[in-house]
C-alpha cells in the first residue's frame, strides 16, 4: 500500500508527528512513535509508546477529529463495546493544517471478511449477535433535537438509496474498465435498479448510525467483538447503512442470526445490500490500486451480495 491515497493528501510522516506531538504534548516526548501499517483512508495512524495511538486527517477540512471528540464521550456511555477515548486533540502546527488526535491504544483483531465459498463458523454468529447488540445500542442512545443542527452528523451515508443514484451508475460504469474485477456488474446494476424501486424509509425517529461497520473497523479478543473504531461516517438519520457491513463479515447463516436479532424487514434488508453493493463499488473505483486489503475486503462483500440475489 502506497502511503498516497488522495490528490489532495497532506504530507505526513514520522518527523512532523514527532514534532507535533514535542510542541504540543511533551509530556510524551519519551515515549516511542511508530508509523502503522494498517492505516486508514482517512487518518495517517502512529503508535505513541505502549498505550497511545495518533490520529492525523490526510485531506484537508475534515471533519471527523470534532466529530468525535464531541460525541464519542456521550456514546461510550451506552454503548456494549469500547470506542476510541481521546487523551488530547492537537492543534495545526509544524507546516500542519488540521486538528488531529491521541486516543487510548485499544488491542484486538479485526475478524477478515468472509468469502461466499468460506466454510460456515460458530465465530462468524457469535460476531453476528455481538454486532447487532453494538447497531441496537447506537440507534437507541438519546439524540437531542439539537443533533439535528450538528453538520458533522449529516452524512451521505444516511440518505436514501435514489440519492446516491448517480454515482453508483456512474460507478458501476467505471469498474467495467478494471480489467482485474472479477465481479458480475450486469447482476450488480439488476440489484441497484431493484433496490431504488424500494418503498420510501418511513418516517422514525432519529437514530444514530456508525456508517462503516466493516472488517477494518471492528476488534475481536477471544473470538467476541470488543471494540468499533472510527466514527467519521457518524450521522443522525435512516441507520439501514449500518447493515451493508453483513455481506461483508458474514456468511449466510450469520447474516440471517444478524438479521432476526436486528428486526429487519424485506425493504431495510434489501436497501442495506444495496448499500453493500454501493460502498463496494465505491471502493473498487477509487482504492483499487492503492488498498489492496480493503479492496480484498469490499470483494468479498460485492460478492456475498450478489450471490445473497441469485
Amino acid at each position: 500500500m502506497t502511503n498516497r491515497l488522495h490528490d489532495n493528501e497532506i504530507p505526513i510522516d514520522g518527523d512532523l508527528v514527532r514534532q507535533l506531538i514535542d510542541t504540543q504534548f511533551p509530556q510524551y516526548r519519551s515515549q516511542p512513535l511508530q508509523a502503522l501499517d494498517a492505516t486508514g483512508s482517512t487518518n495517517r495512524l502512529f503508535r505513541l509508546g505502549p498505550d497511545l495511538l495518533v490520529r492525523l486527517p490526510r485531506q484537508p477540512d475534515g471533519k471527523s477529529i470534532d466529530k468525535e471528540d464531541r460525541w464519542l464521550p456521550i456514546l461510550a456511555q451506552h454503548l456494549p463495546v469500547s470506542v476510541p477515548e481521546i487523551v488530547g486533540i492537537g492543534d495545526p502546527g509544524c507546516g500542519y493544517t488540521e486538528r488531529w488526535s491521541i486516543t487510548r491504544w485499544l488491542d484486538g483483531q479485526s475478524p477478515g471478511a468472509c468469502r461466499p465459498e468460506d466454510s460456515v463458523s460458530a465465530e462468524r454468529s457469535t460476531l453476528a449477535n455481538d454486532l447487532a447488540d453494538f447497531i441496537l445500542a447506537l440507534r437507541e442512545t438519546d439524540c437531542p433535537e439539537s443533533t439535528t443542527s450538528d453538520p458533522t452528523l449529516d452524512g451521505y451515508r444516511g440518505h436514501t438509496l435514489i440519492e446516491y443514484d448517480d454515482q453508483t451508475r456512474i460507478n458501476i460504469q467505471e469498474c467495467r474498465s478494471i480489467t482485474d474485477l472479477d465481479i458480475d456488474l450486469d447482476a450488480a446494476s439488476r440489484i441497484w435498479n431493484e433496490a431504488i424501486e424500494l418503498p420510501a424509509t418511513p418516517e422514525a425517529p432519529l437514530r444514530c448510525y456508525h456508517g462503516d461497520l466493516v472488517s477494518e473497523n471492528l476488534l475481536m479478543v477471544d473470538n467476541r467483538l470488543t471494540a468499533v473504531l472510527d466514527f467519521g461516517e457518524l450521522g443522525v438519520e435512516d441507520s439501514t447503512v449500518d447493515l451493508h457491513g453483513a455481506w461483508e463479515l458474514f456468511d449466510k447463516e450469520a447474516r440471517q442470526i444478524f438479521r432476526t436479532r436486528l428486526e429487519a424487514d424485506e425493504s431495510e434488508w434489501l436497501r442495506g445490500r444495496a448499500w453493500a453493493l454501493a460502498i463496494s463499488l465505491s471502493t473498487f473505483t477509487y482504492y483499487w490500486n492503492t488498498m489492496p486489503r480493503r479492496r480484498e475486503d469490499r470483494l468479498a462483500m460485492v460478492r456475498n451480495a450478489i450471490a445473497d440475489s441469485e
